[in-house]
């Protein structure tokens, strides 16, 4: 299946230090427009380093994976609902009340926020899920816990690119689609284990894709942004 959406790059901005990140994006400049903060940035700099970044132009992916009771992580999404932005990350796995309960939030405090639904972390496979004792394979957990967050109201998911095909075929082109693990041809694919090229992220129907390393440890990290735009395009 073939689902040519608009399939935009998000830069991971998986660095050690808040100097990095920023001479990181001094370098980048208007190469991209869309900057994934995750745990560790967020954790060492807090709240006003998405507001920096959002200042600097930038659309902000803050990729916490929020999953606890469901009180507490809606009360998280209420407080994440004054920052500017427009992508936030939580475990499907969380269970369907969470998920309802974060979505509430949203909708209550920050109508314009998407949520998505991490399904199956792009580091583990069938041997991992094992170990958790579940049964079923990759593919079938996403798909199981992407049907349970779209029925609690999620705006969108976090998969592998490699299970974009059977998501769309099931739920169609509306969900948001977030696809780590994406690795340009001949990238080293680092600890990633489901992964797969822009271009046919783009053609299986990402909505956006996520890189980090191929871009931050290029000689030129614009060029190798613009490339891969390009290569979307």
């Amino acid at each position: 299946m073939s689902n040519q959406n608009n399939c935009a790059l998000i830069l991971a901005l998986d660095l050690e230090t808040r100097e990095e990140a920023f001479a990181m994006l001094d370098r980048l400049g208007d190469s991209i427009e869309w900057v994934k903060i995750g745990l560790q940035l967020f954790t060492a700099y807090g709240p006003d380093f998405v507001r920096e970044i959002a200042d600097k132009g930038y659309k902000v992916f803050l990729d916490l994976k929020l999953y606890d009771i469901p009180n507490t992580v809606a009360k998280a999404v209420q407080s994440i609902a004054s920052l500017p932005v427009q992508l936030l990350t939580l475990h499907g796995s969380g269970g369907s009340e969470m998920l309802e309960w974060a979505n509430k939030a949203r909708a209550d405090h920050a109508p314009n926020l998407n949520l998505l639904a991490v399904t199956v972390l792009t580091s583990m496979n069938e041997t991992q899920l094992r170990e958790l004792n579940i049964k079923a394979t990759p593919e079938q957990q996403v798909i199981h816990l992407a049907n349970m967050s779209l029925n609690a109201g999620i705006q969108g998911l976090v998969c592998s690119s490699l299970e974009l095909c059977p998501l769309r075929a099931r739920f169609g082109n509306d969900p948001i689609i977030v696809t780590p693990g994406i690795r340009p041809a001949g990238s080293s694919a680092d600890e990633q284990k489901r992964i797969m090229t822009p271009t046919a992220a783009a053609a299986a129907g990402s909505s956006y894709i996520v890189v980090g390393r191929p871009i931050l440890k290029a000689d030129d990290p614009a060029h190798a942004a613009h490339a891969i735009q390009a290569e979307l395009a």
